[in-house]
């Protein structure tokens, strides 16, 4: 099983891939700028589980103590969440799972300047970090409920072939089909269905 650090883990899409895969039985670290409010939301995941399976911790720490870390933040919140985790995120897989919209109207995808949230992330990361694009199209609604079959594909895009083989398989563990869609370059397209969903 892998450790993984969920940063932006109280929020409704982090918090529902979290509870997914503490329930597979993955080790899971809440990460979020409020150290005790990445605390009290491991809390209520591990009464829903109950199972003592995951723990919060400021984004650095968190970043730092994971295998694999996840990126579910606005974008708004995008590259000031990147630099606080950059440090511990190096030698590691980066899942961004950002969906870039347009800050005065979120039914419109936001043009972002590096072409996606993805490609920005693999940027600024630089090569020691392998980041793959992929869950932006998941409803956190869904997600909640472990019972229900999600009956979802997601894409997968990045440029490292194991990466993106090992986050295939954390979306069977969550209960979704998920397909390499090629170079993190084609993570625009499906962040771009996030405002058309």
């Amino acid at each position: 099983m892998t450790t993984i650090a969920v940063i932006g883990g109280t929020g409704k899409e982090g918090k529902g891939l979290a509870l997914r895969w503490a329930h597979a039985g993955h080790h899971i670290i809440i990460g979020s700028r409020d150290a005790a409010r990445a605390e009290s939301t491991a809390g209520e995941l591990n009464s829903l589980l109950n199972k003592e399976t995951v723990r919060g911790l400021g984004n650095a720490a968190a970043a730092q103590a994971a295998e694999v870390v996840v990126l579910s933040v606005p974008y708004e919140a995008h590259r000031a969440t990147l630099e606080m985790i950059k440090d511990g995120a190096q030698g590691k897989i980066l899942i961004d799972v950002t969906a870039p919209l347009d800050p005065d109207n979120k039914r419109k995808a936001y043009r972002v300047p590096e072409g996606s949230a993805g490609a920005a992330a693999q940027q600024f990361l630089g090569e020691n970090v392998r980041v793959v694009s992929a869950f932006q199209n998941i409803s956190y609604t869904h997600l909640s409920n472990i019972e229900e079959d999600l009956g979802c594909d997601v894409l997968v895009c990045g440029n490292d072939k194991e990466a993106k083989k090992l986050v295939v398989g954390l979306a069977r563990d969550a209960g979704m089909a998920a397909f390499d869609a090629g170079p993190i370059e084609n993570s625009v397209v499906a962040e771009g269905l996030t405002a058309v969903l």
